[in-house]
């Protein structure tokens, strides 16, 4: 009986935290993406450059945050 309950314990502690980080990651990254569009907005507003809004570029700039923003830049040059 007493294992029982040391497992529960054990499971709810480790839901805990995979919950706590995967928030973390979540919130992380949305940062990120309002950071890397508000700077593709600026961006796309001076002309300076052309960055198209597609899934591909989204997640990139999702993860990759301000550098993420640069590479979608240097890119577009090419």
């Amino acid at each position: 009986m007493f294992k029982w309950f040391i497992f529960l314990i054990l499971i709810i502690l480790a839901g805990y935290l995979i919950l706590k980080l995967t928030l973390a990651i979540l919130k992380w990254m949305a940062v990120n993406t309002i950071v890397g569009l508000i700077l593709v907005g600026i961006i796309n507003f001076l002309g300076i450059a052309h960055i198209e809004l597609n899934l591909v570029n989204l997640l990139i700039i999702a993860v990759g945050g301000i550098v993420g923003v640069f590479i979608l830049l240097v890119l577009s040059f090419i």
